[in-house]
């Protein structure tokens, strides 16, 4: 099972990278992604700390992946700012997508998509355009389990399913009682729609993806 966003307190999360890994592990977790916020005020520092923490992480435990995201900054930036987290060593690129709850700068999700982003987190009421763009770029649209932004799920895999767009199951968790159980994060995806079926296909095509890093 697998989860590839969370928050440690190297952005605003309450937990330190390690402890996050342990509490995932208990979980029952084999992958996770540490994706701490990053602008250009901090990128520099964010990506430096998550990628040293994941190169001296045991390799008999818990897979976790260096990654971080890009949240609330100008939509030009994200092509520049995709392509230096990845010259440094940042395995998983989010993008902060347009969720209902947050005042995001309209065309963000675009932009995201267009610079390569990995994965667009809680995308909002996003358009059937950029959902195509998706697709086609291969972009994974985030289901969640964080409240306030999981009032689109349903929204998301509606139009994920018309245009064959990729979904994820992610947990966006900042606090230890945000990790929830894999038979929860799975239900997720049932109540936004999803059938048993569509669920594990969304799994077996994140595994793909995460043995091509």
């Amino acid at each position: 099972m697998y989860n590839l966003h969370c928050h440690s307190l190297l952005s605003d999360g309450a937990l330190l990278p390690s402890e996050i890994c342990r509490r995932f592990e208990a979980k029952g977790y084999k992958v996770i992604a540490i994706t701490d916020h990053a602008d250009i005020s901090n990128i520099k520092r964010v990506v430096s700390e998550i990628v040293e923490f994941s190169r001296a992480w045991p390799k008999n435990r818990i897979k976790v992946f260096p990654g971080i995201e890009l949240t609330h900054i100008p939509p030009e930036q994200f092509k520049p700012l995709v392509k230096y987290a990845r010259a440094h060593g940042i395995k998983i690129v989010i993008g902060h997508g347009e969720t209902v709850i947050e005042p995001v700068v309209k065309g963000t999700n675009r932009k995201a998509i267009e610079a390569g982003v990995d994965i667009l987190a809680h995308p909002g009421l996003i358009l059937a355009e950029d959902v195509k763009l998706a697709k086609k770029n291969g972009v994974f649209l985030e289901l969640t389990s964080r409240r306030g932004h999981s009032r689109t799920n349903e929204h998301v895999v509606r139009q994920a399913l018309k245009c064959g767009a990729g979904l994820i199951l992610n947990m966006d968790a900042h606090l230890p009682e945000d990790i929830i159980t894999p038979a929860e994060l799975r239900r997720i995806g049932l109540d936004a729609g999803l059938s048993a079926e569509q669920v594990e296909k969304i799994y077996k095509e994140e595994a793909k993806f995460i043995r091509s890093l």
